[in-house]
């Protein structure tokens, strides 16, 4: 799946120190970004094949970019049919937007698509083009029933853009516990699954970086470091993927409600959750949602840990994070 990183505005770096001979680490492209994955397995097998193998599986269920992909065929209503995993990642999507009141959306692409984010180039923007748009997005407007994608509109399009990174690290992840896997970190464009520990024996180190605009080199300003084991992370922020115009600055967040870029001083969020997907939607709907509605949603889901950078009224880079994230952060 090509995927671009910016549409995540992805924050994440990650640290690694050269691994012993017993840990073996991959790497290649995939979905138009990078995976690294650091393991130990017990009989010292190397798969980059087999986990190549998968992610270009992976691709010919929910690439919007590959014309003969499952969601493709979907989207341009030559077929309805799912196969497993675009059923999960539906599913799991499905929850999460109704747990975030629609701050998460898969029919939201048009809407990306319109403000020039996504596959197209920016259109000429009113009210009533949003309107308009806006007369086929909404995630109760789609549902699956018999392995099948039913969709109130035709003109409804889904996609899994900002769920299924995190849900193909956990494709990843799964492939490696199968193959009796114990320590494990699983990397793909930024989003980030771990398991057990790391060649020094100590907690994976993932690093956020500082929300500055333009700030396109991981780990060049860093904000802080997690020390990450059996968890997931996913961070998602605006300072990466934006334009200006007339003096106004447009996120490449969109609200899928009002259809318009969100205008909050929230900056970007990391999300810590037990899965990738899990944590790849979260990080999306926060930032659509903002720091004050995030935290009263957060509350409710022990589940979950978050890291917010914001702006407070003078301009000031700002923290606020969840009561879990203290003991596994260190702030640079």
């Amino acid at each position: 799946m090509r995927k671009i990183i910016v549409i995540l505005a992805i924050l994440l770096f990650l640290f690694s120190c050269t691994p012993s001979n017993d840990y073996i680490n991959i790497s290649g492209f995939t979905q138009g970004t990078t995976f690294s994955i650091t393991y130990l397995n017990k009989e010292k097998k190397n798969f980059q094949m087999e986990i190549e193998n998968l992610l270009a599986e992976f691709d010919t269920s929910l690439s919007t970019y590959n014309k003969f992909s499952i969601i493709t065929g979907i989207n341009n209503n030559t077929s309805n049919l799912v196969d497993e995993y675009l059923k999960t990642v539906f599913i799991r999507a499905q929850e999460i937007s109704k747990l975030t009141d629609g701050a998460f959306d898969i029919t939201v692409g048009p809407l990306v698509n319109a403000w020039g984010f996504g596959l197209n180039k920016r259109e000429e923007i009113n009210e009533s083009k949003i309107d308009s748009i806006l007369d086929f997005v909404g995630y109760k407007k789609v549902w699956i029933v018999n392995d099948m994608v039913i969709k109130a509109d035709p003109r409804i399009k889904i996609d899994m853009n900002a769920i299924a990174q995190g849900y193909a690290v956990d494709v990843v992840a799964q492939f490696l516990e199968e193959k009796k896997t114990e320590n494990y970190l699983v990397e793909i464009g930024g989003e980030v699954r771990t398991k057990g520990l790391n060649h020094k024996n100590e907690a994976w180190k993932i690093g956020i970086d500082k929300p500055i605009d333009n700030n396109n080199i991981p780990g060049e300003n860093m904000q802080a470091i997690v020390h990450l084991s059996n968890k997931s992370l996913a961070t998602s922020g605006n300072y990466r993927k934006f334009y200006e115009q007339d003096g106004i600055k447009y996120s490449h967040t969109i609200d899928p409600k009002t259809g318009y870029p969100v205008n909050h001083p929230l900056l970007s969020v990391t999300v810590i959750a037990n899965d990738c997907m899990t944590a790849d939607a979260f990080a999306t709907a926060f930032m659509v949602l903002g720091l004050e509605k995030s935290l009263d949603l957060i509350e409710n889901h022990p589940e979950l840990e978050a890291y917010f950078i914001y702006n407070d009224n003078e301009g000031n880079y700002r923290v606020k994070t969840t009561s879990g994230i203290d003991e596994i952060i260190e702030e640079l």
